[in-house]
C-alpha cells in the first residue's frame, strides 16, 4: 500500500470566515467502510452544528482527534484508505505506520472539499497531543487507554509517554496551582482532563504545610506552597460556581454584538399599540382553510407587517460599506428572526421574505422555528440577513432595546401582549397592548426614517386590514 491511497480530509470552512469547529459526535470508526457522501461526524462552528459528510469511498484508518476537541479550518481530522488498496487486503499494519495524522499532508494548493474549501497550506496546527513515539493517529479510546496506564503508576516520571489531554484553560490551572496532569486520573470523555479533575488533585496536595514528599521528582508543585493559606477547595468551589467554556454559537453571538455596539450608532425608538383587531385575525386566519397545517400566531402578523413597511420605505433595508464608504441599498429582503437555542441564541433568515404570500410566510417561519430548535440550522440560513425581528414578549417582558446584527441597519423588538386598560372610542376599555422598539443604525437611518418605519408597523397591526391596501 503506497502512500497515495491514504485521503486525509480536512475541517472544510462550512460557513463564512471560520476558523475553527469543535467535533461533537463520531459516526464512524478506523475499519469502518465509508461511501461518498456519508456522514462521518457532526461539529459545531460559531454558528450551528454541521454534519460532514465524507467526500470518496474508501475505509477509514484513522480519527485524529477525539470529541470534544476544537480543530482549525484546514486541519485533517479523518485518514481513509481508497481505491484498489483500500478493497484488496484489509492489513492491520498501516493503521500503525500511517504518518499522517502526526505530518502534515502533502498539500496541493487549497484542496476542494464537499463543503467549503480547506485552508492555505502553511499554517496547519495541532492541538490536543503529541506522541513521543511517532504519528498520533490512535483512536480516542487508545489514547484514553495509555493515559489510564500512566495514571496507575503514581507521581514517577516514565521514561516515555504521552501527552495528557487536556484543554488549555485546564492546562493553564493545573500550572498555576503547580499541579503535574500525567499523576492526573482524568474523568472527561475520551480520558480528557477537567477543572474539577485538577481541584481534586490540588487539595490534597496542598493540605499539608510542610509538603514532605523527597521521592516526588516532579518540583513544579513546590511554587504552590505559599498558596496554601488560601484552601483550594474554598476558591474553587463547584459547589458555589460553574464556569462555562465561551465557544461555538455562544463565542460568535458575544464577538459579533460587542462589534455591532462599537461599531455603529443606536437609536431606538419605541411605540405602544393597541393589537386587538391584529390578534381577532390571528384567530380567524387559523380557521381558514388556505393556513391549515401552518404555524399561525401574531409574529405572522408582525412579520408581514414589518415587510409591508419596508416596501413603503425601503431605505430602512440597507447596509453601511465601511470600506467603499457607500450605503448599500437592498431591494430584498433577508427576514431574521432570532430563535433560542440551547447552543445560544442564533438569527436565521427567511429568504426573499419580501416575495412571499402570507400562507407561504407562514411555512417558511414554521420551518425556521422547528430547524432551530432541532440545532439543524445551517450556516447558510443564517448568512446575508437584512433585517431582523426578535420576539422577548415570548418570555413576558415589555421590551427591549435590541442590538443590530452587523451588517443589518434595523432590528424590532416585540414585547408581550398583554390585556390593559385603553382608550378606544372615547371609552376606557381592556385591550390587548404591546410595545415595539425599533433599533437602528444612525449613519444610514435618520429619525425621520425610524419613526416612519416604526409607526407603518404600529398602524397596520392596529388596522390590519392596511396590510391588503398598503401591500
Amino acid at each position: 500500500m503506497t502512500d497515495s491511497s491514504v485521503r486525509e480530509f480536512k475541517m472544510p470552512d462550512v460557513g463564512e470566515g471560520l476558523t475553527e469547529a469543535e467535533i461533537l459526535k463520531w459516526y464512524v470508526q478506523p475499519g469502518d467502510t465509508v461511501t461518498d457522501g456519508q456522514v462521518v461526524c457532526e461539529v459545531e462552528t460559531a454558528k450551528a452544528a454541521v454534519e460532514l459528510p465524507i467526500p470518496y469511498d474508501g475505509v477509514v484508518r484513522a480519527l485524529h482527534f477525539p470529541e470534544g476537541t476544537t480543530v482549525d479550518v484546514g486541519t485533517s481530522i479523518i485518514a481513509v484508505t481508497v481505491g484498489g488498496a483500500a478493497a484488496g487486503e484489509p492489513e492491520p499494519e498501516p493503521v500503525e505506520e500511517a504518518p499522517a495524522a502526526a505530518e502534515e499532508p502533502k498539500p496541493e494548493g487549497r484542496q476542494p472539499v464537499l463543503v467549503g474549501y480547506g485552508v492555505a497550506t502553511s499554517s496547519t496546527r495541532r492541538r490536543p497531543r503529541k506522541s513521543a513515539q511517532g504519528p498520533a493517529q490512535e483512536a480516542p479510546p487508545a489514547a484514553a487507554a495509555i493515559q489510564a496506564e500512566m495514571n496507575g503508576h503514581g507521581p514517577a516520571a516514565p521514561v516515555t509517554r504521552e501527552r495528557p489531554l487536556a484543554k488549555p484553560p485546564v492546562r493553564k490551572l493545573a500550572k498555576d496551582l503547580g499541579v503535574d496532569l500525567a499523576v492526573i486520573t482524568p474523568t472527561g470523555p475520551d480520558g480528557i482532563i477537567t477543572r474539577e479533575d485538577v481541584h481534586a488533585a490540588a487539595a490534597p496536595a496542598q493540605a499539608p504545610e510542610p509538603q514532605a514528599t523527597p521521592a516526588a521528582p516532579v518540583a513544579p508543585a513546590a511554587p504552590a506552597v505559599p498558596t496554601a493559606s488560601v484552601p483550594a477547595s474554598a476558591s474553587y468551589d463547584t459547589a458555589r460556581e460553574t464556569r462555562i467554556p465561551v465557544k461555538g454559537v455562544r463565542k460568535a453571538t458575544a464577538a459579533a454584538m460587542v462589534g455591532s455596539a462599537f461599531t455603529a450608532p443606536h437609536v431606538t425608538e419605541f411605540v405602544t399599540v393597541d393589537v386587538t383587531r391584529t390578534m381577532k385575525l390571528v384567530e380567524e386566519l387559523k380557521q381558514d382553510k388556505e393556513f391549515t397545517g401552518l404555524r399561525v400566531n401574531p409574529l405572522l402578523l408582525i412579520a408581514k407587517a414589518l415587510l409591508v413597511a419596508i416596501r413603503r420605505n425601503p431605505d430602512i433595508n440597507a447596509s453601511w460599506d465601511e470600506a467603499a464608504q457607500e450605503i448599500v441599498v437592498k431591494h430584498y429582503v433577508n427576514l431574521g428572526i432570532a430563535a433560542a437555542t440551547p447552543r445560544g441564541l442564533i438569527v436565521p433568515n427567511i429568504k426573499d421574505a419580501h416575495a412571499k404570500t402570507l400562507p407561504q410566510l407562514a411555512e417558511s417561519l414554521g420551518e425556521l422555528v422547528s430547524t432551530a430548535r432541532e440545532g439543524k440550522t445551517s450556516p447558510g440560513a443564517m448568512q446575508g440577513g437584512t433585517v431582523t425581528i426578535t420576539n422577548v414578549g415570548v418570555f413576558g417582558v415589555d421590551t427591549g432595546t435590541p442590538i443590530l446584527n452587523p451588517g443589518e441597519s434595523a432590528i424590532l423588538a416585540v414585547g408581550a401582549i398583554k390585556l390593559q386598560p385603553w382608550v378606544h372610542k372615547g371609552k376606557v376599555k381592556p385591550r390587548q397592548v404591546t410595545t415595539l422598539a425599533l433599533s437602528f443604525d444612525h449613519r444610514l437611518v435618520d429619525g425621520e426614517l425610524g419613526s416612519k418605519v416604526l409607526a407603518d408597523v404600529a398602524a397596520i397591526l392596529e388596522q390590519p386590514k392596511r396590510l391588503i391596501s398598503w401591500a
